[in-house]
């Protein structure tokens, strides 16, 4: 008979707050991560140290902030009110205790339940404050939520604010290192939303004069907009919209107090509503709405009293009031868009004409492609029953009711071995295989048709389940897991080109990785070293001593399932894909896909020569 386990009053426990936030991190910040993705925790911490700063800045106070991060060290001070010099130490390590309570303080604020500061306080291994107010200067140090020094109240010429500095705890955010690619998309979206801010990081400044009109001129070359960019602002509100030449998706970009959600809520959903009907009802013609949505791309900033977001990362409005005495969220975007957007189409005719082309155009394409849909559809049913090309997981991208800290990964792959090794490594849980047959189809210049003729085109799109929407992806990260060496990089490229060509929002939203997998291993009977580069190698053998054995991976395939376990797990390195902002996806295309200009053959002869340089350095090894 089982022996029953025991539960007393000895099994319960008291969590003092910083126990709690690092025993739970995620239910503070989302994901740990490594700095590969925009959202990984790191950047959180830095969001919640600056949304602090940014709500002084709303208040009226201090229109400066300065931010910099060298190597795992952050700093930033703002020139705002300083925090009242009594309540330092409470406010960064007493939950529940903060200014956000209190309205009179803090209007339409991003930070509300006074949980920002706390958690990075106790997730990093060392953490400062300091305030400057009234001539004095108070400052507290703390080591993973442990208060260690405080000193002050003590006279001081410096400008009133706040200066934070913090560093991650490695032990909680492993192999960790910012990169300034995310960091800078971040001080740009509070620069837009907050015109007349000035951020300083490491030395560079930000700042923005028009908005999202700013973010989506930025975001986005002027050779791909279908008309020049429609900017309306209201009490509370402002938007931008346009439509693309190339894409086929609709894109968001939407705030609320300053806040990116990036998983949309109340408010986007208002909007996409109130874009349709508006347009409807101008053109007096019932046109569906996703033919008038399609390619749209787009930037939506609201401000909330007291905003309810369905997590603390604050990513999903959940408020469906404006606060006070105002409207519904709903009703108030949906009259600011049915009269500002009706206006501005009745006051700009070849914007509102080059607009009805592409709805029309986007009618007909939905038409002609229904039927092929159709039989692509049952095709792409019927293969996933009779083949092994998706392995799938248990655990997709959660759906609208749930937060997105459990993570899911679909890892493209090429060959038998290589998919085997990742299949029998994975975990089933939140990581699937899609296998490739063979080298995938050049999509370049192609039309959107092809992708529901090609076999392979066609399961993908399926198992991404992006046919009709980027809202209904199914995996957090798409992962490109091919060999190192020509035909891996030949794949790569060529299952980029298919996302640039069809889905680039996947790559803009930060969708898209590659997977590093490691060279060599050097080992001896004690210890083993999986080694990325000839540095590391080199750096391995030095610790390894006399004598190692070295293996030189070649492929996949060759990688055993045990030791996949190390590359696909918590030490998982991947290389985020980003686009370059001063190229639009056309050129992009034209310039790696299209025809061998005197330019192209340059950059590829330039690069084949560190291609061997490396290749001469990761030779087979004979030892």
């Amino acid at each position: 008979m089982e022996q029953q386990t025991q539960y007393t009053e000895d099994n319960i426990r008291s969590l003092d707050w910083k126990e709690h936030i690092r025993m739970r991190p995620g239910m503070y910040i989302g994901k740990l991560g490594d700095g590969s993705s925009a959202d990984d925790g790191i950047y959180i911490l830095l969001k919640e140290v600056i949304d602090n700063c940014i709500d002084e800045f709303v208040m009226g106070a201090g229109k400066t902030i300065e931010i910099s991060i060298k190597e795992t060290e952050v700093s930033v001070r703002d020139y705002g009110r300083g925090i009242p010099l009594g309540k330092v130490v409470d406010v960064v390590s007493k939950m529940n205790t903060g200014g956000k309570y209190d309205s009179r303080a803090f209007k339409k604020s991003v930070g509300l339940n006074g949980v920002g500061t706390k958690a990075v306080n106790a997730l990093s291994s060392m953490f400062e404050v300091s305030s400057s107010r009234d001539n004095l200067l108070k400052t507290a140090t703390f080591e993973a939520g442990n208060l260690v020094s405080e000193e002050g109240p003590l006279e001081t010429s410096k400008r009133k604010g706040t200066k934070v500095r913090f560093i991650p705890d490695a032990a909680i955010f492993k192999n960790y290192k910012y990169r300034a690619e995310y960091v800078i998309r971040m001080l740009k979206n509070y620069v837009y939303l907050n015109p007349g801010l000035t951020i300083v990081f490491n030395g560079e400044k930000y700042f923005s004069e028009n908005g999202l009109k700013d973010l989506l001129e930025d975001n986005n070359s002027a050779e791909d907009m279908l008309y020049p960019i429609i900017h309306l602002k209201g009490p509370d509100i402002e938007v931008a919209i346009t439509h693309s030449k190339t894409q086929y998706s609709e894109e968001y970009h939407s705030f609320v107090n300053g806040q990116h959600t990036t998983q949309g809520g109340t408010h986007q959903a208002a909007f996409r509503e109130a874009i349709a009907r508006t347009i409807k009802d101008f053109y007096g013609k019932n046109y569906e709405a996703a033919d008038i949505r399609k390619s749209i791309i787009s930037a939506i900033s609201i401000k909330v009293m007291e905003p309810v977001f369905e997590s603390q990362t604050k990513t999903k409005l959940g408020s469906t009031e404006m606060g006070g005495e105002m409207p519904t969220v709903r009703t108030y975007i949906n009259d600011f868009i049915g009269q500002y957007l009706d206006n501005f189409l009745h006051k700009n005719p070849q914007t509102a004409e080059a607009l009805q082309r592409k709805i029309v155009q986007a009618e007909r394409e939905r038409k002609e492609l229904s039927g092929i849909r159709k039989l692509a559809r049952d095709r792409a049913k019927k293969s996933s029953l009779h083949n092994k090309k998706l392995r799938d997981c248990r655990v997709h991208l959660p759906d609208t009711k749930n937060d997105r800290c459990l993570e899911s990964t679909l890892f493209i792959t090429e060959g038998d071995s290589a998919s085997g090794s990742i299949t029998k490594s994975r975990d089933v849980n939140t990581q699937a295989v899609f296998s490739l047959r063979g080298k995938p189809l050049n999509s370049y210049g192609m039309s959107k048709k092809i992708v529901y003729e090609n076999e392979e085109f066609n399961l993908l799109q399926a198992a991404l389940n992006i046919e009709d929407s980027m809202e209904d992806l199914r995996y957090n990260n798409i992962v490109i897991a091919t060999d190192a060496d020509v035909d891996g990089m030949h794949i790569r490229l060529l299952l980029i080109t298919f996302f640039l060509q069809f889905f680039p929002e996947l790559i803009k939203d930060n969708h898209l990785y590659i997977l590093q997998t490691p060279l060599f291993r050097v080992r001896n009977k004690k210890e083993t070293y999986y080694c990325y580069t000839p540095e590391e190698k080199e750096a391995a053998m030095s610790k390894v001593g006399a004598k190692p054995e070295i293996t030189r991976f070649k492929g996949l395939g060759e990688i055993s399932p045990d030791e996949f376990k190390h590359f696909i797990g918590q030490d998982i390195r991947l290389e985020p894909v980003m686009l370059d902002k001063k190229m639009s996806i056309d050129q992009l295309l034209e310039f790696y896909m299209g025809k061998n200009t005197p330019k192209r053959q340059e950059f590829i002869i330039d690069n084949l020569k560190v291609e061997l340089d490396v290749i001469s350095e990761t030779a087979p090894i004979s030892e």
